[in-house]
């Protein structure tokens, strides 16, 4: 979370590890994701071993997307979450809006995108500052990105008004192990394994680093929650998804 302002100097915020002033994060991760994003998927699949997939499974299982729904999906990068709901929800449609036109440029050369072009748009925009009008959509759906918005708490500001009422908010997102042994030997695995992988698959470690460290900056499960809630949501819940490596948090409009 930000830190308070100083008279010493602006507002601050982290960037892994790094305590940078907040108008430099975007600017930041806007970098790293345009470095990584023509070899995004490939790390995606390396890193986990393929359990993303099965995450993101998850997350549309309990997300149960209808027909006709509006999904906005932010971060959405190369629209993984979006043809998912799509292939599932008949005459639904959604938005993938992220904040680096590259991932958004390589989520249009997939094979997916072509086959869904009447039913998807790719817009690019700031998750704290959505460039849509209130009360636009039934579903909104963040994975893998708010650890890197600047202010979270705006983003989820945000993802309240652009719902509509009786809309849903669904997050998944690296979080913490419960078992302090588990979470040192997933740390290790993080730290040492990763950053080497990036440079190998990305020729990128330290986009790879800062990945790695965002995890380890972002809140707990509980933290989190109460987060949403403190943005107006309501029936808050969250499922832990390999032991908590990840986690799903869902909220509603009501």
């Amino acid at each position: 979370m930000p830190d308070d302002p100083t008279p010493d100097g602006p507002r601050t915020t982290h960037f892994g590890f790094q305590e940078v002033p907040e108008e430099e994060k975007a600017g930041r991760v806007h970098g790293v994701f345009s470095s990584v994003a023509s070899r995004y998927d490939v790390m995606n699949d390396l890193m986990s071993g393929g359990v993303h997939r099965l995450w993101k499974d998850a997350m549309m299982d309990w997300l149960a997307p209808r027909r006709g729904q509006r999904l906005l999906d932010v971060a959405g990068g190369t629209g993984d979450i979006a043809f998912r709901f799509l292939r599932r929800a008949p005459a639904a449609t959604a938005v993938v809006c992220d904040l680096t036109e590259p991932m958004l440029v390589a989520g249009r050369q997939r094979a997916e995108a072509e086959h869904m072009a009447d039913r998807l748009d790719w817009v690019v925009g700031d998750a704290m500052a959505l460039p849509f009008e209130d009360n636009s959509f039934d579903v909104y759906t963040i994975s893998f990105g708010i650890r890197n918005v600047t202010r979270p708490e705006k983003a989820l500001d945000e993802a309240f008004r652009v719902l509509r009422s009786g809309g849903r908010l669904m997050v998944l997102e690296f979080s913490q192990l419960p078992n302090p042994a588990m979470q040192w030997a997933y740390d290790r695995y993080s730290f040492n394994v990763i950053p080497a992988m990036g440079q190998v698959v990305a020729r990128d470690r330290n986009s790879y680093q800062y990945l790695v460290e965002s995890i380890r900056k972002f809140p707990d499960q509980e933290t989190f929650a109460g987060m949403i809630r403190g943005a107006g949501f309501e029936e808050v819940k969250y499922r832990n998804l390999t032991m908590g490596v990840a986690a799903l948090h869902s909220g509603w409009k009501l």
